[in-house]
């Protein structure tokens, strides 16, 4: 059915720590000054992405992944869910700090097919900008007990980024992405959160957001302990690829093309995002003009594609 890239159209999330980047630096028209996150490649319910091109221009994501199982080399009619989400997010304040089930836990306290396992490559950062990843407790009841007394910045591990960054966040990982920090999240395609700490924030009527700590003690993971991660390099005609992180649920590479370059699509699908650049893409004898800001599948069964000029990228796949 395809021989070319499905492209799709971002879905916005309005959020209290939301702000304009995601119009300034990528020019998307988004509903509000507080526009926090734009789903990019989204097949999950609350904000599945809509195709832009080919036969299927129109429908959803989730429409194609439910009825078209052969352009993502779908085991069966009734597979799980679409397995990833992408978004770009826009931290204009800090976010509340939360933690994320596992498919186990959310599968059988939530009834739903996946948890949440992320990774963030840091697109842009305010100088000295900080997230939440981890924690200092040592044992379980030194949690609980930090918790209880809100013994925040004692318990609450901070490290700076800046741009260029990768940060893996397992499931079970007490995280949160500080002000003036803009990511593109790769992550199983849930949307669970449970929120730890939010600062005693109150919306316009004066009330604070629902914390959910009990549940988050039964998630969260303790001790903390920083993942190992095994990152090497390729080089393919002018692309530069460095694998960021690998597991049971995504791979996921950042593509720095300089050039042209010739690749085969081995894997199901890929998902790409770009994120800086401006390069051609070529599938079948089509030619596609990309561009910052734009995010597209390359489907399955479409062989080989070539990628010329000079763009960053962010790729990830099942």
């Amino acid at each position: 059915m395809y021989n070319e890239p499905i492209f799709l159209k971002p879905v916005f999330q309005e959020r209290i720590w939301g702000g304009q980047k995601l119009k300034t630096e990528y020019n998307y028209d988004i509903p509000s000054d507080q526009t926090g996150e734009a789903w990019v490649i989204s097949a999950h319910p609350n904000g599945p992405s809509i195709i832009e091109n080919g036969p299927l221009k129109g429908k959803t994501l989730k429409d194609a992944w439910e009825n078209h199982g052969e352009l993502f080399h779908k085991a069966t009619e009734n597979d799980e869910a679409y397995p990833l989400l992408v978004k770009i997010l826009d931290a204009n304040a800090d976010l509340s700090v939360q933690v994320h089930p596992d498919d186990t836990y959310a599968f059988k306290v939530e009834d739903q097919p996946y948890g949440k396992t992320e990774c963030w490559y840091v697109l842009d950062a305010e100088p000295d900008a900080e997230i939440v990843f981890g924690h200092q407790a040592s044992t379980y009841d030194e949690f609980v007990q930090m918790i209880d007394d809100g013994e925040w910045n004692s318990l609450l591990r901070r490290v700076k980024v800046k741009p260029g960054d990768f940060v893996y966040v397992p499931s079970g990982t007490i995280h949160a992405i500080g002000k003036g920090i803009v990511i593109l999240e790769t992550q199983q395609s849930s949307d669970i959160t449970y929120r730890v700490y939010d600062y005693d924030r109150t919306d316009a009527e004066g009330n604070k957001r629902e914390l959910h700590l009990e549940k988050a003690k039964q998630v969260s993971a303790v001790p903390h302990q920083d993942p190992a991660l095994d990152q090497n390099e390729m080089v393919s005609g002018g692309l530069f690829m460095k694998k960021l992180a690998r597991n049971d649920y995504f791979a996921v590479s950042h593509w720095n093309l300089e050039g042209e370059a010739k690749q085969k699509l081995s894997e199901d699908f890929l998902q790409v995002s770009v994120i800086d650049g401006e390069a051609v893409l070529e599938v079948h004898g089509k030619r596609f003009e990309i561009q910052k800001g734009m995010h597209f599948i390359l489907p399955n069964g479409i062989g080989s594609y070539s990628l010329s000029g000079n763009a960053e990228f962010i790729v990830s796949w099942v």
